[in-house]
């Protein structure tokens, strides 16, 4: 091959690496990646080295020319790539656990990016990608960057906001994982199955759903009425839906809708899981533990099937799939994180949404959704703004607008809660909050 395809991903010890390196070997034929550079930081030496031999060992055994760069030098592997994946965890799953567990104690939903804990997640991660944009305007302009760290939705905005990388889309795999599970539900394959999908990143309705091209949307709402189809899509254990509701918001709820809809329930289960020690972080790092000890076997060349458990489930499909697209100019609709540009009118024209997109060489064009259902539509928009508060906190280092994002959260909904867990929690992430923290040092000097 002539010309090299350079695809970097940052973060490369994540143990989701693997679905990625599945992905790009089954999509070789019209994504003919040449080098794939995974970079992590020295804290995560082993993990990387752990999964760079087993990406090496799944290469090798499908036989395809793909070149696998192990790096701790980031600006060493950005240069002249042309697809960047972001998939990093400022903190690792110890603040992840921090995120779940202090909002418990104030009787507060603890998840990793929703109220409390979506809130610090942010915090932590916006400046480190931020920093990572400025990189890629120097090293490899023309890359596209595709982004899988959470909160994506705010990451995206911020990016979109905050740098001059135009590039960047926000990826999750809760759109795919919603197709493939009413696939499922329908007895079909995947690819007849289309959905419009409107709102933001863990926040995204379905507002129709195709079955070859006709709506079946009504037979889908019926279906997943019945308590056993409530999760049809296994990111969380989630309560089944009421009929009566589910007729009257007359679209397809995300799996975590349970957090905002079902509050009361969702708490209770949580704060069981807090008391013995078994809250969703503590369950993911024993599984990560497992996880890393089977990516060890140097016998195993294959993704091991124990890593959907971990929740990554089409994470793979979800980006390789918009590789693909973009490099071929496919033009299909796929559901992404990107600038609204007036597809949902009741949301600013520059915001960052989850909706369904045209792909193109250009990068995603969002489809014309109109306005918002009424039943879905406040909702969607308290979220946005407590989004935007959150990303102009995380920019500033802004304690005052970190506060007022939480009240407007209606996980919290109270000022004084939000002041309480805000600060104890600025205290327990301080390693990873350094804008916070200078202008906190420099006020109380």
């Amino acid at each position: 091959m002539s010309k090299k395809f350079k695809v970097v991903t940052i973060g490369g010890g994540s143990s989701y690496t693997p679905e990625l390196v599945e992905g790009i070997i089954k999509r070789y034929e019209k994504i003919p990646v040449t080098e794939l550079w995974l970079v992590d930081v020295e804290a995560g030496r082993e993990k990387l080295e752990t999964v760079g031999a087993l990406a090496k060992r799944m290469v090798k055994k499908a036989g395809v020319p793909i070149e696998i760069h192990l790096s701790y030098d980031r600006r060493e592997a950005l240069k002249d790539a042309d697809f960047v994946t972001t998939q990093l965890r400022v903190g690792q799953l110890a603040a992840r656990a921090l995120d779940e567990r202090i909002p418990l104690k104030y009787g507060v939903i603890g998840q990793e990016t929703n109220g409390a804990g979506g809130l610090f997640k942010a915090l932590r991660t916006i400046p480190v990608i931020l920093d990572i944009c400025k990189e890629v305007e120097e090293l490899c302009p023309n890359a596209w960057v595709l982004n899988f760290t959470n909160p994506a939705g705010m990451v995206t905005e911020a990016v979109l906001r905050y740098s001059n990388i135009k590039k960047f889309i926000g990826l999750c795999n809760i759109p795919i994982g919603m197709e493939m599970g009413i696939a499922k539900l329908l007895n079909v394959d995947h690819s007849r199955v289309r959905i419009d999908f409107a709102g933001l990143n863990h926040m995204v309705f379905g507002l129709e759903v195709y079955l070859d091209g006709v709506s079946v949307k009504d037979k889908v709402l019926g279906m997943i009425m019945d308590p056993a189809n409530a999760s049809f899509v296994k990111n969380i254990d989630a309560e089944e839906w009421a009929p009566e509701f589910l007729k009257g918001i007359n679209v397809i709820p995300c799996s975590y809708h349970h957090y905002y809809y079902k509050t009361s329930e969702m708490l209770t289960r949580e704060l069981k899981e807090f008391e013995s020690n078994e809250t969703r972080a503590e369950v993911v790092q024993r599984i990560e533990a497992s996880l890393f000890e089977k990516y060890k076997d140097e016998t195993l060349d294959v993704k091991p099937p124990e890593l959907e458990k971990r929740g990554g489930a089409y994470y793979s499909d979800a980006a390789c799939r918009l590789i693909s697209s973009i490099y071929n100019d496919t033009r299909d609709i796929q559901p992404l994180n990107t600038m609204n540009k007036g597809a949902i009118s009741d949301l600013p024209y520059n915001a960052a949404v989850e909706v369904s997109c045209v792909i193109t060489k250009d990068g995603p064009v969002p489809l014309t959704m109109g306005e918002l259902p009424v039943p879905v539509r406040g909702l969607i928009q308290t979220i946005k703004s407590f989004e935007q508060m959150a990303i102009e906190a995380a920019v500033e280092g802004s304690r005052e607008k970190a506060i007022v994002a939480l009240t407007i959260n209606p996980l919290v909904a109270n000022d004084k809660v939000a002041i309480a867990i805000v600060d104890e929690m600025l205290e327990a992430h301080k390693a990873y909050l350094p804008r916070f923290f200078k202008k906190i040092n420099k006020f109380n000097v």
